[in-house]
């Protein structure tokens, strides 16, 4: 079964895409922020991280930069998932290495046509 890890401080928002993600047929696991996420992907790399950006402790686009770095982190795909809404912070992710971008609010048809687009359908 394929591993999404769910990166974002709010604990509503983790459970909310958990079980859009267990819907579509993942095996999620949670992390509350990108130093949680870091260390979760050295024990083991998931398929894909939903990822938010603003965070506690470390942001998205440091975990991310960090990832990319780490043996394997080049492998999973990774899509933002962010209230940052404006178009340079949306190029910014993408060069920082971003597959996709999900805006929030966001629902299981929005997460299920980024992730088609993304390769993970």
């Amino acid at each position: 079964m394929r591993t999404c890890l769910i990166v974002d401080d709010s604990r509503v928002i983790r459970k909310v895409a958990r079980r859009i993600l267990e819907d579509m047929g993942f095996d999620a696991a949670e992390a509350a922020d990108g130093a949680e996420a870091l260390s979760w992907c050295r024990t083991a790399m998931p398929d894909v991280v939903l990822l938010d950006w603003n965070m506690p402790v470390m942001n998205g686009l440091e975990f991310l930069r960090r990832l990319r770095m780490e043996p394997g982190g080049e492998g999973p795909k990774v899509i933002f998932c962010t209230v940052e809404n404006e178009t340079p912070a949306i190029r910014e992710a993408l060069a920082y290495g971003a597959d996709e971008y999900i805006m929030k609010p966001f629902d299981s048809d929005i997460v299920a046509a980024k992730f088609a687009e993304a390769g993970l359908a």
